[in-house]
């Protein structure tokens, strides 16, 4: 099925500030821009952290920890946000006093998601006072339980949507609690530790204790790189808040201030810090980080953030790159037998497969499953669920969804209908996972179709690419892609630039095994410009038959050998 191109609307007409390019005006308007302050990414624009409730009990928490030096424990997840959110804690406290810190990530093939009764048992080893969820915790009952019963206190900082109880916690931040004030709740984990920490420090600056202790007041702009690095990966949406917060990470990565283990990452993936954008962090940095805790153990990755040489960082930055190579390895096999499977199922067409579709191999691998369901869920904008095998009984399965469907709900409401049938859920709006019985599958599988099914259209079904319209080769030009690039961040619900136009086709050719090389000039155009399709059907391209293409693209800038030009980075192209 084609997909539908759409250009986006603008409901409102007028030039935001004097110098604006007219282009980037309309594009602002289009995503809903329509005061020029928001355009002011400077730090002192951040919302503040007093609005967020459990500040209070946390505070008091984390200062009884430091006056005492108490032994403390930051328990993180085994995704880059959950690397970042335990990364930036460690620090931060290790900055403010903290001598006794020590980092704790769940092996995913071990003891699963979160803060749970057996991860509290290996944290013990550490003999803490207090343990810190960084991205987890909210729906960790028994792991806090279990703490709170070794007399263990327990702070939870999360962002995932609370159930309709919370965890015994002896304090629990979470911009996303019913009646919290926070007006963003679009923070991730990262996020959401960072805010604490801000408080954090204007708690032990009113009580004098950086003078008293002779300790410099840390600038929290430090830790920004983290911030973006973590937000960025975790696909939240950049709301105006976010955006400030990746835009303040970039400039810190691209002044070369960045710490160690993000230089790394970035020399392994041989990207350039000065002109690193936040897709950079998303497409090159995150799954080399991710692949530690998808393959291995995410410790690892933590331990690459919080090094504190390059050598180091390098060392284990050039691991990250092996595990991330592997995991492709992994992925390209499993997603050859997803295909297989669709096309046994009569699914492979996007007319024929269900609303929400389910998918398991015995094979395949829990740590990839969820990229998996989002290589499935882009080629046929279903929501899909991918299942791995947990043990012999039980299945994990990873989620994405299309817009307009609410993944976690979906799930919600299946439990409510048909208690029992899933084990454990949780996630967002976009993603999430869960857990069944193995015997489990068919049923559930049923009900996601039906449930998926009630509450999306066939039209919402319909795959649509929006576009900011048309450019004429006299506006494609460096200086607006250039202005394109200095407008970031880009991201998940503020996506950066597309254009369309039809084109006449010059030279076409593969290159990398699956991407189409192209030379095309607009039609009334002298000027030829080079363009590059990801991943295209070679089955459809070369088509030495094609004279004229359509073309959705993003207005890009190819740098070679010193040399700057335009290139068109192509996302859609349909012959004419």
């Amino acid at each position: 099925m084609t997909p539908e191109i759409v250009k986006r609307k603008i409901r409102q007409t007028h030039q935001l500030t004097q110098n604006l390019h007219p282009i980037l005006n309309r594009i602002y308007l289009a995503r809903g821009v329509y005061d020029a302050a928001e355009l002011d990414k400077r730090a002192e624009h951040l919302l503040p952290y007093t609005t967020l409730s459990g500040l209070n009990e946390a505070m008091s928490c984390l200062y009884d920890a430091l006056s005492a030096q108490q032994c403390i424990v930051v328990v993180g997840d085994f995704d880059a946000d959950g690397a970042t959110s335990s990364a930036l804690a460690v620090l931060a406290l290790k900055t403010m006093g903290i001598k006794n810190i020590h980092y704790l990530v769940p092996n995913r093939f071990e003891y699963g998601y979160g803060l749970t009764p057996e991860l509290v048992e290996v944290a013990k080893k550490f003999k803490p006072e207090l343990l810190i969820t960084v991205d987890n915790g909210i729906t960790c009952f028994s792991g806090v339980e279990a703490a709170k019963k070794a007399g263990i206190k327990v702070i939870v900082t999360d962002h995932h949507l609370p159930g309709s109880t919370l965890p015994a916690a002896d304090a629990i931040v979470n911009p996303n609690l019913s009646g919290d004030a926070f007006q963003s709740k679009n923070l991730a984990g990262v996020g959401v530790i960072f805010y604490v920490m801000l408080a954090f420090r204007a708690y032990l600056r009113e009580k004098n204790w950086f003078v008293s202790q002779s300790i410099q007041e840390p600038n929290m702009i430090q830790f920004l790189d983290l911030v973006a690095l973590g937000t960025v990966a975790d696909v939240v949406p950049l709301d105006r808040n976010n955006r400030i917060l990746v835009h303040l990470g970039l400039q810190r990565i691209r002044s070369g201030r960045a710490r160690f283990g993000i230089k790394a990452l970035l020399s392994v993936a041989g990207r350039n810090e000065e002109r690193i954008t936040a897709a950079d962090l998303a497409f090159a940095v995150a799954p080399r980080l991710n692949a530690a805790g998808r393959l291995n153990d995410m410790s690892v990755g933590i331990a690459g953030l919080l090094a504190e040489n390059f050598d180091t960082a390098l060392q284990i930055a050039t691991q990250l790159n092996e595990l991330n190579d592997e995991r492709r390895t992994i992925e390209t096999d499993m997603q050859e037998q997803a295909n297989e499977q669709l096309k046994q199922l009569s699914w492979h067409q996007i007319e024929s497969c269900p609303s929400g579709i389910c998918l398991f191999n015995q094979h395949w691998h829990q740590g990839v499953i969820g990229i998996l369901a989002s290589r499935i869920k882009d080629k046929l904008h279903r929501p899909v669920v991918a299942f791995a095998l947990a043990n012999e009984h039980e299945l994990k399965g990873s989620a994405r969804s299309i817009a307009g469907l609410h993944i976690r709900d979906i799930f919600q409401a299946i439990d409510a209908k048909q208690p029992g049938l899933i084990t454990k859920f949780g996630g967002h709006a976009m993603a999430a996972g869960l857990q069944l019985p193995k015997n489990h599958l068919t049923r559930f599988s049923e009900a996601f179709a039906e449930e998926v099914t009630q509450h999306l259209t066939p039209n919402s079904l319909q795959r649509i690419i929006y576009s900011d319209g048309e450019l004429s080769e006299a506006e494609a030009t460096l200086d607006l892609a250039q202005i394109l690039r200095d407008a970031e961040p880009w991201g998940q619900a503020f996506p950066e630039p597309l254009f369309e136009g039809v084109f006449l086709l010059l030279e076409q050719r593969i290159v990398g095994g699956r991407h189409l090389k192209m030379k095309v000039c607009w039609q009334s155009g002298q000027k030829t410009f080079d363009a590059i399709a990801f991943n295209v059907d070679l089955n459809d391209w070369p088509n030495h038959r094609c004279e004229q293409v359509n073309l959705v693209y993003k207005l890009d800038i190819n740098e070679f050998n010193g040399r700057r030009s335009v290139q068109l980075m192509v996302e859609h192209i349909t012959p004419c």
